[in-house]
């Protein structure tokens, strides 16, 4: 009895990338957008003959997408939500933080680490 073989695609680690931002960037972008759709009804005013509220809703989300790409070239992937968690938690990893946890000291000073140092000398 034969057995069927299926193909393996090999590429199944390679990034989606439209525009050379990864696919949870447009959602950045998309959100940028609607904030400045928003943003943009409340304005009425004319900069350089162009209505504010054309410049926002269009311009700046259009504009983002470059800035975003130069922001994150070279950077790993989901380097933009890792960057923003950290600003949003910024001692979550910290060592100095103390732990809420934790209430009795680690180490004691002269306790069993010195006496096994004492004893090692001995020897």
């Amino acid at each position: 009895m034969a057995l069927d073989i299926t193909q393996v695609h090999r590429n199944l680690h390679t990034r989606v990338t439209i525009l050379y931002l990864e696919f949870e960037d447009m959602f950045v972008i998309l959100g940028l957008a609607a904030l400045t759709n928003v943003l943009a009804r409340f304005v009425h005013r004319d900069v350089g003959g162009i209505p504010l509220n054309v410049l926002l809703q269009y311009v700046i989300p259009i504009a983002a997408v470059p800035l975003l790409i130069a922001f994150k070239y070279g950077e790993p992937r989901r380097y933009l939500f890792d960057f923003l968690e950290s600003h949003a938690k910024p001692r979550i990893y910290c060592g100095m933080e103390p732990d809420s946890q934790q209430t009795t000291e680690y180490l004691e000073e002269g306790g069993e680490t010195a006496q096994y140092a004492n004893h090692n000398a001995a020897a």
